[in-house]
């Protein structure tokens, strides 16, 4: 008799904003990896009210924990891009327990994508917050993906961008300066690091 190949599903929790204590689905697959909590905490106590109706967008989406956070926490609309078809599916059931209303989700390749929310951002000309968490190079196939990533973010158009923010691999420096962005600070969690960057003077 065949085994069961079902998908384990994780859960985690919002941990602050309105929908505290809301529980999320994480499928158990390698393309994903759950942003860890103390990350998570970290990220949105520095981000912490600066958020309020402005836009978030979670550019390699995956079940949608960091733009979810967002939403709970006040944004005015979150935007996540996801292309494995489980997990996008796991996203929209994710957005659909919060707040479908504040979010626009795309089932894609992020890389091919990417312009259908700059399009939108531009329209709404609301300030935004991108974050970016590209697949650890670590994976087979992910050699360039941050030079890929990089290539991403020169699209960005700086007036209307608040900040950019990428969690990568500790091990991995990026540049002080990238085109109109400045590095403002680093910020290390085992493997994984958050590096955040504004505009320069």
């Amino acid at each position: 008799m065949k085994k069961d190949n079902k998908i384990k599903i994780f859960t985690t929790n919002i941990i602050g904003g309105k929908y505290k204590g809301k529980s999320i689905e994480i499928p158990d697959i390698n393309t994903t990896r759950g942003s860890k909590s103390i990350l998570r905490e970290s990220l949105f106590n520095t981000l912490q009210f600066d958020l309020i109706d402005k836009n978030f967008v979670e550019v390699f989406g995956g079940s949608g924990s960091i733009g979810l956070e967002a939403i709970s926490r006040g944004v005015k609309r979150a935007f996540f891009i996801e292309k494995n078809r489980v997990v996008y599916n796991t996203l929209e059931k994710n957005i659909k327990s919060l707040d479908s209303s504040r979010a626009m989700s795309i089932y894609g390749d992020s890389f091919e994508k990417f312009d259908i929310i700059l399009e939108e951002i531009n329209r709404d000309k609301t300030p935004t917050y991108f974050y970016f968490d590209p697949p650890f190079s670590t994976r087979d196939g992910m050699d360039d993906i941050y030079d890929k990533t990089l290539d991403l973010i020169s699209k960005i158009d700086i007036s209307t961008c608040e900040m950019v923010i990428i969690e990568h691999m500790t091990k991995l420096d990026f540049p002080k300066e990238l085109g109109e962005f400045k590095l403002k600070k680093k910020k290390k969690f085992g493997r994984s690091s958050l590096s955040y960057f504004i505009k320069k003077d």
